[in-house]
């Protein structure tokens, strides 16, 4: 084997050993769930493992004016990966979306995330609505995010969701984020457990 050959065969060898232990450390990301008693890094944790959530609205439309109006969004908190994320739930969102137009009339919202779209509880067989499959319910606003804190938000939702960034121009799409004030766990047997906004963002995830 030339020497070319046998540097061009190190490269390739090198690059799937680091491959394979990428691999390995999202493995064990994703076996490595927080126990029940850790409620805010379960929530840090399910929220950075989900790709889209429920949102629900209270409707501005005129047949549903004040009822709950509940839709899917894609939601990225940072890059996919073992690290964790910010605890940001940030959406890309145009006003031509009917929940936005219910957002212009009020910003309220819920936001409701689940291990369900994930292998974990598929893995285990555990049913979307067995507390085991743990699911978290945030509470708060829907804001737009300013100039110094939408690049966060592009490099967050456009490595989960690459192809936003050739949606339409003319939508008008614009970053936002879901700004906290409630948050709900439910990941085990006894009910729901209440993390605050400051535990939530204080843990390491």
């Amino acid at each position: 084997m030339s020497r070319s050959a046998s540097s061009a065969a190190r490269g390739a060898m090198a690059r799937l050993l680091l491959l394979c232990a990428a691999s390995a450390l999202l493995v064990a990301a994703v076996a490595a769930i927080p126990p029940p008693e850790e409620a805010a890094r379960m929530a840090r944790y399910v929220l950075h493992s989900c790709d889209w959530g429920a949102l629900a609205t209270l409707s501005a439309q005129e047949e549903l004016r004040g009822r709950p109006f509940a839709n899917i969004f894609s939601i990225s908190d940072g890059p996919p990966g073992p690290c964790g994320g910010s605890g940001v739930p940030y959406l890309y969102l145009t006003d031509m979306e009917i929940s936005v137009q219910d957002l212009e009339v009020n910003s309220n919202a819920s936001l409701t995330v689940s291990l369900a779209q994930t292998p974990y509880c598929r893995k285990h067989k555990y049913d979307p609505q067995n507390p085991l499959c743990a699911h978290i319910i945030f509470a708060g606003s829907i804001v737009k995010v300013n100039d110094s804190e939408a690049d966060l938000a592009k490099k967050a939702l456009f490595s989960r969701h690459p192809e936003m960034e050739s949606w339409p121009k003319d939508h008008n799409w614009f970053f936002a984020k879901f700004n906290i004030t409630n948050i709900w766990v439910l990941d085990y047997f006894g009910g729901l457990k209440i993390v605050t906004p400051e535990e939530y963002y204080s843990v390491k995830p």
